[in-house]
């Protein structure tokens, strides 16, 4: 019986590489994306990987009607969400933009779930949803939730808040809420990696892109948080360990009925910008043109996750270390700069 599994946002950054991962364990992934936050050479970089060309469903998933049409087609096994928009300095500027698209995808996704009795969903969720840490700095997924700094960080509280309402009314689905660190890296290949749109909002494609000149300087946005050496502490994860996170979950829910887990999905590690920074120059070789710059509305100060409970009910846990998300993340953008 073929498996198809419903990846909206297939073609961005983290779903590409899930693809990559469904493909390879058994499942046939269908990726549903309209390409504004996804660059579409990705589809040759997925072809040169797997080999064949993956199934493309070409729309917007707040397009009912169109999402709607994938249900019917389909005898779809599972649903992976990734499709939102994730800028959190952009969401400070357009709350709205954000509030439409991130909450109407993912009410569009369940009403059909629960319309075609389709029962998993793996939800992409964040470290966003727990704000700004209260006198710690590990998440266990009991941590309890804080007001988020952004309305990119509300979208994900709410859509959990939906999720565990919908799921009460709904005891047949399965649902595990990934909230994960920070994706870094690139596919060993260097055929799929981090596209960034514009200037980038993530650290590491900014580190690269001022490494090989496409950026002229990087800012590091605040410079006297209460940390290792004044700039923000992150949990960074290499994106193909994220990629198989989401294929564990899968095969969790498969043999079960009525169930609502958060995992958190990260190293345990907390690691600051300048730290990142300094590896990458230690790893490269490379010397990165960097200054200071004034704090960036919505940034937390410190946080990472204790993964014990993705071990424990998924067995995953991270494998890929912060030096082989640099290679990677720097193979990719030199592959970039050659290209062009």
């Amino acid at each position: 019986m073929s498996k198809y599994v419903l990846v909206t946002g297939g073609a961005g950054y983290i779903g590409s590489h899930t693809v990559v991962s469904l493909s390879e364990n058994g499942y046939i992934p269908l990726i549903l994306d309209n390409f504004e936050n996804a660059n579409r050479s990705v589809l040759n970089g997925l072809h040169k990987i797997l080999g064949f060309e993956p199934i493309l469903l070409e729309g917007d998933v707040c397009d009912n009607d169109f999402l709607k049409s994938i249900f019917l087609s389909y005898e779809i096994h599972g649903v992976i969400h990734f499709a939102a928009y994730k800028a959190v300095g952009e969401s400070v500027k357009e709350p709205l933009k954000y509030y439409k698209n991130n909450l109407l995808g993912l009410i569009n996704i369940l009403n059909n779930m629960i319309e075609f009795r389709i029962k998993n969903l793996v939800f992409s969720s964040s470290c966003t949803v727990y704000g700004e840490p209260k006198g710690i700095k590990e998440m266990i997924e009991e941590t309890p939730k804080n007001s988020p700094n952004s309305p990119y960080g509300w979208t994900k509280w709410m859509s959990e808040q939906i999720i565990e309402d919908v799921i009460k009314a709904n005891p047949s689905l399965n649902i595990a809420v990934l909230r994960y660190f920070n994706p870094v890296g690139a596919h060993k290949s260097v055929f799929i990696g981090e596209f960034p749109i514009g200037k980038p909002n993530n650290l590491m494609p900014y580190i690269t892109q001022t490494a090989i000149g496409k950026q002229e300087k990087l800012i590091v946005f605040g410079n006297d948080y209460p940390t290792i050496d004044g700039t923000c502490v992150r949990d960074y994860i290499h994106v193909i360990d994220l990629a198989e996170a989401h294929v564990k979950a899968i095969s969790f829910l498969e043999s079960k009925s009525g169930v609502l887990e958060a995992i958190n999905i990260g190293t345990g590690k907390g690691l600051s910008v300048l730290e990142i920074i300094n590896a990458f120059t230690i790893e490269t070789g490379v010397q990165i043109n960097w200054e200071f710059g004034p704090k960036r509305k919505g940034d937390v100060t410190e946080i990472f996750a204790n993964a014990n409970k993705a071990k424990t009910i998924l067995g995953w846990e991270a494998k890929l270390s912060i030096n082989d998300a640099i290679n990677d993340a720097w193979n990719w953008e030199k592959k970039l700069a050659a290209t062009k």
